[in-house]
């Protein structure tokens, strides 16, 4: 039922550009206030600030369920290990393996470019995010405060997991 195809194109970017708009403002205003996600939103979840990242070695990638768009994942490889920049989900749409189809497939990413781990980042706040990665195998690695400017920074925890 999930179909994950690889964002490449401006509308493809401009679909996650809407996901990221609409996902973002109902899961993290209440964590981070207003202010912080309409300058994360345009400087990092624009189609444009989409393309650019593209360039410079993301993958984004549009999740489908029954053919609708209904969130959207974005991976760097580095090194070691694979980052896992976004993983989101339409809230209506929670609950149905999206997620955990996306997981597996960010997995199989890592394993294809023989990479041994996971990396991620997750708001210090974000308790049911960090209680679903630690139930996939994800370990806190420790906290990471990032400026992001403006006056904002994110406040996270890095999470690893780690796989043969």
């Amino acid at each position: 039922m999930v179909k994950i195809h690889k964002g490449s194109t401006r509308t493809d970017f401009e679909i996650i550009e809407k996901l990221a708009d609409t996902i973002w403002r109902n899961h993290y205003i209440p964590l981070v206030g207003k202010a912080q996600i309409d300058y994360m939103l345009a400087k990092y979840q624009s189609a444009e600030a989409i393309e650019n990242q593209v360039a410079d070695g993301f993958e984004y990638y549009v999740l489908n369920y029954s053919k609708i768009p209904v969130g959207y994942i974005a991976i760097k490889q580095e090194t070691n290990s694979l980052f896992l920049s976004k993983i989101y989900v339409l809230k209506t749409f929670r609950g149905k393996k999206i997620g955990k189809s996306a997981m597996d497939f960010i997995e199989e990413k890592a394993k294809a470019y023989h990479l041994n781990a996971i990396r991620l980042t997750v708001n210090i706040h974000n308790a049911d995010a960090i209680a679903a990665y630690e139930k996939l195998g994800f370990v806190n690695i420790g906290p990471l405060v990032t400026d992001i400017g403006n006056g904002f920074v994110m406040d996270d925890y890095e999470m690893q997991k780690k796989f043969k």
